[in-house]
């Protein structure tokens, strides 16, 4: 019997993968977190052993949780189900540690198949985000650069930005001026749009 957790902080979404999971014979669908902290939390306590994620959960997302809980419940393997396949947040699941990266647009069989495999030990990528993750590289951007571009996208004025990240306003501009160049943008809304569009914030 393969048991399962399923995290999404959207009820209704979480719901019915949850039941469609628990018409399988060989899964048991043992706990549901609507919350990256409550992923954890109930991932530690009933040791599962697949995750299933959502990409966009309140604090943690998705991938902080998987990175967790490689470390923290290395038998428990992660799968990410996700609306929000862009690239960079491929390559991020990868690296913290997920063993399934799959659109919400999945079928039910597919979605059973993968947490077969992934609990056999397996991986499974979607296929074409594999290759829009190949072709589009990886992110222009420094660590610092993305930090700021991520608070710009979000509507914070550069004195805010500059408090947040404790960095002069100055300093700010800089990186934000730096950001735009690199990727293209005309002012440093569209650069955010162009680094989300490719999940590099």
């Amino acid at each position: 019997m393969i048991r399962i957790l399923v995290a999404d902080d959207e009820h209704l979404i979480r719901a019915a993968i949850a039941g469609l999971l628990d018409l399988q014979d060989d899964f048991e669908v043992v706990g549901q977190a609507a919350s990256g902290a409550e992923a954890i939390a109930t991932a530690l306590r009933l040791r599962p052993d697949v995750a299933l994620l959502d990409l966009q959960m309140p604090a943690p997302d998705g991938i902080e949780v998987a990175r967790r809980l490689s470390t923290e419940l290395p038998g428990c393997r992660c799968i990410v189900v996700t609306s929000h396949g862009r690239p960079g947040y491929l390559k991020s699941a990868l690296a913290a540690g997920v063993r399934g990266f799959l659109p919400k647009t999945v079928s039910s069989t597919g979605l059973a198949e993968v947490v077969r495999k992934v609990a056999a030990g397996g991986r499974h990528v979607d296929p074409e985000l594999a290759a829009e993750a190949i072709g589009a590289g990886d992110s222009p951007l420094t660590p610092r650069e993305t930090d700021v571009l991520a608070l710009a996208r979000d509507g914070a004025p550069v004195d805010e930005i500059a408090q947040r990240v404790s960095l002069s306003r100055g300093t700010v501009r800089n990186y934000l001026a730096a950001a735009i160049a690199k990727l293209g943008g005309a002012n440093r809304h569209e650069a955010a749009r162009i680094a989300a569009d490719h999940g590099w914030i």
